[in-house]
Parts: structure tokens; C-alpha cells; sequence
């Protein structure tokens, strides 16, 4: 991080000493519009934050003194960004929705392989859509079961319940990541196998997760369908997958192997072959309308000045609240039930990007990293967890986000949603003093001395995205928004964020446990005094030796 910038920054805010949301607005009666940003379909009203003209002006000065503008153009034009990987970093490609655009990596365009997986995607989709993909008995699909995970099941379940109102409700979809054999033990209990297509998403079709589950749910498949076992597999997998050799193997038909290519991570793969089991619930249109939404916000992160750009705003306040005031945590509180993974979903984009500790030159950062994400849907969260973020005695900026309009116009239910939700923000930003908690006291006819215990500091910083409905658009320009919101404060960290080698240690380590703890003989344990003990407990309770 660019530390002269970053002073002016601390310095900006010594300045403002001290001063509060709440009288932020006092001095100024525009500054809600002053605050306000739309793009994509979407508008920020960030207003509600510990921020002045001049805290604001030195945190975009921030931006400008890490080359911000140069790193999105890298990004867009397919250099190799993610150097410690040396590829390139080219979601954006995914979704670039101009028949004309050419995005080079290595000097190879592109955009024709992206084109040609979207429209077999469609394809595939249609026939099993309008029932002319069959089962092996000639049955249509009904069920759907998408085997990932991580990026290959948080993106695909995420939004599937999101755009469920865009869905054919006819097809049931089901979505196993979990090695726990509960997790496909569940599903498999919920469907039937002459009607099921089950899509496994493995780029190399060795993910030990995914593979495990994918066998064990082709030998559930073979149980139930008695036929030659290629024959069956063919008719009830499809991969999404750049191993054909391996495909091949499993049974699957190269015709129904979708590709994807290693300068799309897995957190940013929706958009590509792994957003297969999304396209055949609410169908190709849709799943075109969701890629438009994404360019819309591509186009504006690319285009619009730093002070008028919708996810650098959001970053550097995320900046501030992280590295200024040591908050370690934000919260996402989406006010609409569809988005109920959403969360869940952002909790990887952001914590696997920036969940660093090592600057691209090699050298340990000195300042905090990667907050922690986390969040639950509004009002459920209310009833929870809000209690620490309004009396606790830790920083938690919050995102709220929400939509004025909703696909279940039943009664009063989204007007009293949406009261919360504006309610909170109010709340949390103003607070109640101690006199106001005393008069409260009163009009209940309680004892004043109670007053401390309802009086709320206020201060508490949120952000508010509003959106007139949740449809296929507006969820990807969302998705979008934080995807880039998590670049640019990657760049303004100095860190890879399109890397995860933290994943990958755990994973070696584990195959060498698992030898140990499956050995017929007694093993020769070579781990730590701890490990070894836990894998002799375990072949104990297992009747091994």
C-alpha cells in the first residue's frame, strides 16, 4: 500500500476529529445526494459513513497512487495479473456481451471459445428444457444435480435460489459439494434415476471432493438403471471439465463435456461452463440477461472516474474502516430472501482473493488484509446477530441491500421488510443518546435508571444498495460490483487476489492422512504428537488395527 498516500489519508481523518455520522448531516442538509451513486441498475447511498469531502478526496488519491486505472486495464486486456500462477485473469471475457469485442491472451483472441461454450451451453440447456434430452429410459429430466465446489457450487447454488422466480419449476435443482456423505446420501433421497442429470464440475476432473461424490453418485446411477454402464452414464452426466481423457473414462459423452479455461478462477466462474446447471433452470434468455447485467458493471468499473465509480467507493470504505479505524469484519445483509447464499457466496470471492499476508514483492504487508465477510438475510439477522453491531463493542460496517419492488406482493409483507431495512441504517448511523433513552424510559413507565442499557452510540457506518427488482440483470451487475470492489482494494493492499495457495496445503497434507487412517496394517505415523493421536483414536473406533 502506498504509504505517503495512505498518511494523507490517516491524516484527513485526525482532522475530521471525531466527527460523527450524525453530525455529518447536521452540517450539511444535501449530503445524502452529495453521497449517492447509481450505475447498473443499482444505487449507493453511501452517505451514512464516517466520511467527509476531504477523508473522501485522500482516499481517491489512495487509488490514484496505486496505478488503479493501469491495473484494470491489465486486467480487462488479458495480461497475467495473477503472476504467481502466470495467467491472465479474464472473467470479465465471460460476459463480455459486444459481438465485436476481442480480448487477447498471449495473443490468441478469446472471445470466439467463449462465444462457441455459450451457445452449446444454450443448446444442451434448451433440449433438456423442452424435454428432448432424455434419460436412459426415455424419461425427461426432472432433477438436476450439480457436483462441485467452492467456486463450482457457491456461484451456481447462490444463484439458482436468487433467480428461482426466472426458473422452470418443473426441474428441481440440487447441489452436492460436501465429501460428507450425508451431503449426496440427502440428495439422492430426494430425486430418482431415471429422471436425474447429474453435471460434475471438476476443470480436471481429479478434484478430490467432486471425483469422490461424482463416483459415488454414477454407482447409485448404475444400482438403479440396469443397461451397459457407458450407455447409462451418457445419458444421465455431463461434465464441465477440461480433462477429456478423463471424461471419457468416467463415460461421460464428449459432446457433453463444457470447457473452461484456467484464467477464469473458480470464485469468479458463474459466468462460464460451470453456470450450466443455472442456465437449464432459468433458461439461456435469462442466463444472457444475468451476463448483461455483469457487462453493465464491467463497463462502468472500466469507464467512470474513481469518484464516480460504484465499486472503488465501496472498496476505499472498506479500506478506511479495515486499515483506519481496525474493524475486522464487514457484514452483507441482503433484504430479500432470494438472496439468502449470497453471503455464503462472498464470503470466498472475498476472503480467498485477499486473505493474504504477503505482498507481490515477496515481503510480509504490515497492515491488515482480507476482512472477514460474513452476513445472514434481513430480518432473520435482526433477531440474531444485530445486537453486536449496534451495542457491541466492535466496528462492524455493514452492506445492506434491497429491492423496492418484490415477486411476492403479498399484503404489507415487502413494505414492513423494507422498513427494517431502512430502519437499521437510521438506527445504527444515529443512535439513541442518553436523554432520548431516558425520555424512552419514561413513556414506558420504567425505571430511568435502565436508561444506559437503551442508549445506542449511533456512528456505525453502512452502505445501502437499492435496486427496483431482483432479476437476472441486476444480480449479475451486483456479483460484478464485488468481484471488482475486492480487485480494487487487492491492488490498493499490493497483493495477488487471484491466487489461493492457502487452499492447497491442507489438501497435500490430507492425502498422506488418509493413508494413514485406511492402511490395513498398523501405520507408522510420522506426523506430530497431536495428529497421530487423533488418527489412532480414529482406527480405534473404526475396529483397525
Amino acid at each position: 500500500m502506498n504509504e505517503e498516500a495512505f498518511k494523507k489519508v490517516q491524516a484527513a481523518v485526525e482532522a475530521a476529529k471525531g466527527t460523527t455520522i450524525k453530525q455529518l448531516f447536521a452540517a450539511d442538509p444535501e449530503r445524502a445526494a452529495k453521497y449517492t451513486l447509481t450505475a447498473a441498475g443499482w444505487t449507493l447511498d453511501y452517505s451514512k459513513n464516517r466520511v467527509d469531502k476531504n477523508v473522501m478526496k485522500a482516499l481517491l488519491k489512495l487509488a490514484e497512487a496505486s496505478n488503479l486505472k493501469a491495473e484494470i486495464e491489465k486486467m480487462f486486456t488479458g495480461r497475467k495479473i495473477n503472476e504467481t500462477e502466470n495467467r491472465a485473469v479474464l472473467h470479465t471475457a465471460l460476459r463480455n456481451c459486444d459481438p465485436k469485442a476481442k480480448v487477447k491472451v498471449d495473443g490468441k483472441d478469446v472471445m470466439p471459445q467463449v462465444r462457441r461454450v455459450l451457445k452449446q451451453m444454450g443448446a444442451f440447456a434448451d433440449s433438456v428444457r423442452s424435454g428432448a434430452h432424455k434419460g436412459y429410459t426415455g424419461k425427461r429430466i426432472k432433477y438436476v444435480v450439480n457436483i462441485g465446489i467452492g467456486g463450482s457450487d457457491l456461484g451456481p447454488v447462490m444463484a439458482t435460489i436468487a433467480l428461482a422466480p426466472f426458473s422452470k419449476r418443473y426441474i428441481r435443482s440440487y447441489f452436492v459439494s460436501n465429501v460428507d456423505a450425508t451431503h449426496l446420501a440427502e440428495v439422492l433421497r430426494e430425486v430418482k434415476a431415471e429422471q436425474t442429470l447429474f453435471i460434475v464440475a471438476s476443470k480436471t476432473f481429479t478434484t478430490q471432493e467432486t471425483m469422490t461424490n461424482a463416483q459415488s453418485a454414477r454407482e447409485w446411477l448404475l444400482s438403479k438403471i440396469k443397461g451397459k454402464a457407458n450407455d447409462v452414464v451418457a445419458k444421465h452426466f455431463v461434465a464441465l471439465s477440461t480433462n477429456e481423457a478423463e471424461v471419457v473414462k468416467f463415460g461421460i459423452d464428449p459432446k457433453n463435456m463444457f470447457a473452461f479455461w484456467d484464467w477464469v478462477g473458480g470464485r469468479y466462474s458463474l459466468p462460464s461452463a460451470i453456470g450450466l446447471s443455472l442456465m437449464i433452470s432459468i433458461g439461456p434468455r435469462n442466463f444472457q440477461r444475468l451476463l448483461k447485467g455483469y457487462w453493465k458493471m464491467d463497463r462502468h468499473f472500466r469507464t467512470a472516474s474513481l469518484a464516480r465509480n460504484m465499486p472503488v467507493v465501496m472498496a476505499l470504505l472498506g479500506i478506511l474502516y479495515s486499515n483506519v479505524y481496525g474493524a475486522e469484519s464487514y457484514c452483507v445483509l441482503p433484504y430479500d430472501q432470494y438472496l439468502s447464499r449470497l453471503p455464503a457466496y462472498l464470503q470466498q470471492l472475498d476472503m480467498e482473493s485477499n486473505g493474504k499476508s504477503v505482498a507481490k514483492d515477496g515481503t510480509r504487508v504490515t497492515y491488515s488484509t482480507g476482512p472477514i465477510e460474513w452476513g445472514e438475510p434481513g430480518t432473520n439477522g435482526q433477531h440474531s446477530f444485530y445486537q453486536l453491531i449496534h451495542q457491541g463493542t466492535h466496528l462492524i460496517p455493514c452492506d445492506f441491500i434491497g429491492f423496492c419492488k418484490t415477486h411476492n406482493p403479498i399484503g404489507d409483507h415487502h413494505d414492513k421488510l423494507m422498513a427494517n431495512l431502512f430502519a437499521q441504517t437510521e438506527a445504527l448511523a444515529f443512535g439513541l443518546d442518553h436523554d432520548q433513552a431516558v425520555e424512552w424510559c419514561r413513556k414506558e413507565g420504567v425505571d430511568e435508571k435502565l436508561a444506559p442499557y437503551r442508549t445506542f452510540e449511533g456512528n456505525r457506518p453502512t452502505n445501502t444498495l437499492l435496486a427496483d427488482s431482483l432479476t437476472p440483470e441486476t444480480l449479475g451487475s451486483l456479483i460484478a460490483l464485488y468481484e471488482h470492489k475486492v480487485f480494487t482494494q487487492g491492488v490498493i493492499w499490493n497483493i495477488y487476489s487471484f491466487d489461493q495457495w492457502g487452499v492447497q496445503l491442507g489438501k497435500v497434507l490430507a492425502k498422506n492422512v488418509l493413508a494413514d487412517l485406511t492402511a490395513k496394517k498398523k501405520p507408522v505415523l510420522k506426523h506430530d504428537s497431536s495428529t497421530n493421536a487423533l488418527i489412532a483414536r480414529y482406527r480405534k473406533a473404526k475396529g483397525l488395527a
